[in-house]
């Protein structure tokens, strides 16, 4: 069952998550048993601190060794398999200890720490063995029963149970063995007297004494015991005690003692002489510390005494006399070191490398830069240990158990500090107290996290015109306080538009910020054009910022002059003056334009070449004046070049070639200057307003004379909408019907002739009224009958008669007279009088019947409509539709 249960646990192992009071600090235990092979998975340490919530790398390798306790036995392979280096004996690597454990600390790319425990368990694979392969003893023929004999124990490389745990002897009845227990866990066992000896019986014994093992089958091992019976010697040497337990303090000098010993032997002379010495199975470790004196049995110390190393020894000393058959005597001494305060505290920077460390300035508080482990050989309170950083620094110390970490308890900025020289001080609890000091450097690695800065937001540069393309124009410049890619600034152009075209068809950008032009600049055509330069990084991701960049184009003198006055043909110009022209006559103005700016556009003008006597030029508005006066006998032509020239540096000119005539047509008034074509045009518009006013009142005066010819008649006016709509009782509700000129025909009236007057108007008549009496059978030539309109106009008095009617004539079915004729039958039917408020939309009245109207007489409100109406060309219908609105304006007010 116990073999089955060994075969269980090569396979299993066991992972335990102790926490230790950080959440970034994990532990993991795993078991093997010793003698596998190299190459084993002792198990997946990956997976299991996954499973614990632990922070793994995305890739290998997932995790970092940082310490390890035995690196020749187990590794940690790249995907974090926890494997044996090579076969583990667990005997050679942990002797006797009671636990063999190897320890690894490994740490993730987060700096989460997980503490790996392995322990290597023992198996049964060694049997006890004895330092000889037999062991002498000679015993008195007087010894007692009971009397007690040390022998050398053997050894089981194999720990715990799989070591000695028993002693046996061949079964015999004067011999047996009592099993003790050392005080570092060994055994041994002592051979006691049982019975009592006779030398002349038998003189030697021989037996076989095994030692055996606690596994299971248990392991034996054997040696060959001799026992030679002495003739007896009367007194044997006696200790005190049988066991002595003594402390001495490490690093005691040499020869300190240690224990006097005394073995006491009643016998005189030779027979109670005591000599002392050590058992023949003390090791030579033990006999290197100590020595015995063999005459005083004084133990003192030989050689340097370590707790560290050693804390406990267990010494054998054995006393006998000088006599024949001395039966010696023994004794066991128990040496305890005491531990002094000898050890200063031992710091371990558990990293990459243990004199640089180097943490990202992007580092959250509490990230985990290194492991510090601080070790002290003494123990209990001088092996103690309390440790600090010195200094202020963004730093803190965590401790734990086993070991400490250095955490980031600050912002850390790469720009400001890139380096911290920090000390960790370690001070153990002795007396007095021992103190150690590491330092090392803490790098802070650039992250990209400034973005270029330009050294000005804005950069203005003057260029001159008619620069060469390619040539440079300035350079901006951008630092980034970032280190290697992060800080590598480059420079382009931000995509942008000057005068609808691209802003790189004007300017380009190097990556070293060399601004180049493109193109030959034009004051005239751009004077002034911004834009935007970017500066990014090379980080990942990048960053980047801009500024604006002004390009001020200045003016160069490359526009020669222009004339632009007088009018040259093949640079010539002819003017004339009159021959009686006096002193200072405006012969002509020359002008010039000169497309540049400041003085390079400024022209002054002079007379160069030709008769200059004659002629002078005002040199800054080019006016051309006469000096002398020209007589008969002169020439008659003259001749001058004008040149305008600029203030340039150098200056451009132009130059006109002017011919001067003489005239004797001309007058010889004084030119004022140039035609001002603005005033002709104003005189013409007077002029026509005039003419037009004018013939308004032409108008306005024929039309006053034919109302004062025609103002004691009154005039019928005949409706269509409002006859279409009049009833009659029953035909009150008669379909309504369009009146038309054929409906309207003439009928005679009873009325004096004396007192009226016939008056026809028709339509295909365009001329003026056409007036003769009812009774003449014939109408005016080309007027038909169908097409006539009869009135019938009373005088004035008859007018008068009647001023119940409003000036209307009464029919009888109105008055209750005698039946009398309408004064219009239409479609033979009688239209009574009414007095109808005259609608435009209404009334059909030819334009010579109203001319007729007393109603509607000429006044200024008449004029003003006319004015207007006389712009068409039918301004006899216009005159007249004006009437009859202002007619029907005034009928509406009465």
């Amino acid at each position: 069952m116990y073999a089955k249960a060994m075969d269980f646990m090569q396979i299993l192992w066991i992972v335990l998550l102790c926490w230790t009071g950080a959440d970034s600090v994990i532990n993991l235990k795993y078991s093997i048993n010793e003698e596998q092979k190299a190459g084993y998975i002792i198990g997946n340490v990956t997976k299991d601190a996954q499973t614990q919530g632990f922070a793994i790398a995305p890739r290998a390798p997932y995790l970092r060794v940082i310490s390890n306790s035995e690196p020749r036995w187990v590794e940690l392979s790249p995907a974090g398999l926890l494997l044996t280096h090579q076969k583990i004996d667990r005997d050679v690597a942990c002797r006797q200890t009671s636990k063999c454990t190897v320890s690894l600390e490994v740490m993730s790319n987060s700096m989460e720490i997980c503490v790996i425990k392995v322990e290597i368990v023992d198996l049964n694979d060694n049997a006890p063995r004895f330092p000889t392969n037999h062991i002498d003893i000679e015993i008195s023929e007087n010894a007692s029963p009971g009397t007690r004999f040390p022998l050398e124990g053997a050894s089981d490389p194999d720990s715990g149970m799989f070591g000695v745990q028993s002693y046996s002897i061949t079964p015999n009845e004067l011999f047996g063995l009592e099993i003790k227990t050392r005080g570092d866990g060994s055994k041994i066992a002592e051979l006691v007297v049982q019975k009592s000896l006779d030398r002349e019986t038998q003189s030697h014994y021989s037996y076989e004494i095994s030692a055996e093992d606690g596994g299971d089958p248990p392991k034996i091992g054997a040696v060959q015991l001799n026992i030679k019976v002495m003739d007896s010697n009367d007194n044997n040497p006696v200790f005190d005690q049988p066991v002595y337990t003594v402390n001495v303090m490490e690093n005691s000098p040499i020869n300190t003692l240690v224990i006097d010993l005394n073995a006491t032997d009643p016998d005189e002379g030779t027979n109670g002489e005591v000599v002392y010495s050590f058992n023949s199975y003390v090791t030579e470790k033990t006999r290197d510390v100590f020595k015995i004196d063999p005459r005083t049995g004084i133990i003192t110390v030989n050689g340097p005494l370590d707790y560290e190393a050693t804390h406990i020894y267990e010494i054998d000393v054995q006393a006998k006399d000088l006599g024949p058959n001395s039966i010696p005597a023994h004794c066991k001494v128990t040496v305890n070191v005491m531990d002094a305060n000898d050890n200063p505290p031992v710091i371990s920077l558990l990293s990459v490398n243990t004199e640089l460390i180097e943490v990202s300035e992007n580092a959250p508080r509490g990230y985990v830069i290194a492991l510090v482990r601080v070790s002290d050989k003494d123990a209990g309170a001088n092996g103690k240990v309390q440790c600090r950083l010195q200094g202020n620094v963004p730093f803190r110390l965590q401790e734990y158990e086993s070991f400490s970490t250095i955490l980031v308890d600050g912002r850390l900025d790469r720009e400001q500090r890139d380096t911290y020289n920090i000390t960790i001080q370690a001070e153990d609890s002795g007396t007095p107290p021992l103190r150690a000091t590491k330092s090392f450097v803490v790098k802070v690695t650039d992250e990209n996290d400034n973005p270029p800065h330009f050294l000005k937001p804005h950069y203005q540069e003057m260029v001159l015109e008619n620069n060469l393309p390619g040539s440079c124009l300035l350079a901006v410049s951008a630092v980034d306080p970032d280190l290697g890619m992060n800080g590598t600034v480059s420079y382009t152009i931000v995509p942008s538009e000057i005068k609808h075209m691209d802003v790189n068809t004007y300017v380009s950008i190097n990556p070293s910020g060399r601004i180049y032009s493109m193109r030959s600049f034009d004051h005239e055509y751009t004077r002034t054009f911004d834009f935007k330069v970017l500066a990014r990084d090379q980080g990942n991701p990048s960053l980047s910022s801009n500024a604006t960049v002004r390009i001020v184009v200045l003016d160069v003198n490359d526009n020669t002059p222009v004339m632009t006055t007088p009018p040259l043909v093949n640079g010539t110009a002819e003017v004339s003056i009159p021959r009686n022209a006096g002193v200072g006559y405006l012969v002509t103005q020359v002008k010039a334009d000169d497309y540049d700016e400041g003085e390079n556009g400024r022209l002054t003008y002079t007379i160069s070449e030709g008769d200059r006597p004659f002629f002078e030029i005002d040199q800054v508005n080019g006016e051309v004046r006469s000096t002398k006066m020209f007589g008969e006998q002169v020439k008659s032509t003259y001749e001058i070049t004008v040149v305008a020239r600029d203030h340039g540096k150098p200056s451009l000119s132009a130059s006109a070639y002017i011919v001067v005539y003489l005239s004797p047509d001309l007058n010889a008034q004084e030119s004022i200057g140039p035609v001002n074509l603005s005033l002709i045009f104003i005189i013409a518009l007077g002029s026509i307003a005039a003419i037009l006013f004018v013939t308004m009142i032409f108008v306005a005066v024929k039309c006053k004379r034919d109302n004062k010819e025609i103002r004691t008649y009154n005039c019928s006016f005949f409706y269509l909408r409002r006859v279409a709509e009049y009833s009659y009782g029953s035909q009150k509700k008669s379909s309504k019907k369009k009146l038309s000129k054929n409906d309207i025909r003439l009928v005679p009236r009873d009325v004096e002739e004396t007192d009226k007057m016939n008056v026809v108007s028709c339509s295909s008549l365009t001329s003026s009224l056409n007036y003769f009496d009812y009774h003449q059978q014939s109408l005016p030539l080309g007027c038909r009958r169908s097409e006539s309109t009869f009135l019938n106009v009373e005088n004035q008095n008859s007018r008068n008669a009647a001023p119940n009617h409003g000036g209307y004539q009464q029919h009888p079915f109105a008055s209750g007279q005698g039946p009398q004729q309408p004064d219009l039958i239409i479609n033979g039917m009688p239209l009574p009088e009414v007095r109808p408020r005259l609608v435009r939309s209404d009334l059909i009245c030819p334009c010579s019947v109203l001319l007729l109207c007393q109603s509607v007489p000429i006044d200024r409100d008449i004029l003003k409509c006319m004015l207007l109406l006389l712009l068409f060309k039918r301004v006899e219908h216009g005159v007249c539709r004006l009437l009859l609105l202002l007619a029907n304006h005034k009928s509406s007010k009465r």
